[in-house]
């Protein structure tokens, strides 16, 4: 769905210093309309896929079309991948963090606006780990992993209980990595709203006994992220 919308991947590359923990700037991916004054999301890839994988290329194609700007990046590991097609496991969780906030930074920088941090499941938790730090007017995960693969006991909810940040999680109901039963049991703060997504799995795609398809998923995902981002980031800017 980028196709239907004004892409601009920036060129203008800045100088990086040896030992920098983000990528190039260069590689900042904006999509969606470009406003004075914007309002919208910076949304991180999951572990295994990169920023223009089809999940994250549909996602903010249909937010664009519902007049969100989003900017996408990629974390160190997987522009490495994307460079020699070698296979790497995700950095270190405070190297993953530290690239976060150099994006933000950098897009702040660019253009000063309201912007929201988010991810698809790995990206989306890195970015609840410092949406209270840096102070963003709201968070969104999409298919948040509330435990690691196959281990229920291995939660990734404590902070999640005292979050402050206006946060929208987007779950698919049969998601392996939390589904419904499971979160019910969890302590989260009232700052979190959960949409939830029937019969979905961790790439919020349905059954097909559900009665519903991938798109209409998706579709309801960028509606109610849409939504809430109007509420919690550009009615206040």
């Amino acid at each position: 769905m980028d196709k239907l919308l004004r892409i601009d991947v920036d060129t203008n590359q800045r100088p990086r210093a040896r030992g920098d923990i983000c990528v190039s700037f260069s590689e900042l991916l904006w999509s969606g309309p470009v406003a004075v004054q914007p309002c919208g999301l910076i949304l991180a890839h999951g572990a295994g896929a990169p920023m223009d994988s089809p999940f994250m290329s549909e996602m903010a194609g249909r937010l664009g079309e519902l007049g969100v700007r989003v900017v996408r990046f990629e974390f160190p590991y997987m522009a490495s991948r994307r460079r020699d097609g070698g296979k790497r496991p995700p950095s270190p969780q405070t190297q993953l963090l530290d690239c976060w906030r150099e994006v933000w930074r950098e897009v702040n920088a660019r253009e000063p606006g309201r912007w929201a941090i988010g991810g698809k499941s790995m990206g989306g938790r890195m970015a609840s780990l410092l949406a209270d730090e840096l102070d963003a007017p709201a968070l969104v995960c999409l298919g948040y992993p509330f435990h690691a693969a196959g281990k229920p006991e291995k939660t990734r909810v404590e902070h999640l209980a005292a979050l402050r940040t206006p946060t929208l999680i987007v779950q698919g109901e049969r998601d392996a990595l939390g589904c419904r039963a499971e979160v019910a049991g969890y302590a989260l703060s009232p700052a979190i709203r959960m949409l939830w997504l029937e019969a979905a799995d961790h790439d919020l795609k349905p059954l097909r006994v559900s009665g519903f398809s991938h798109a209409q998923h998706l579709q309801r995902t960028a509606e109610a992220v849409a939504g809430f981002l109007g509420e919690a980031v550009c009615a206040s800017a």
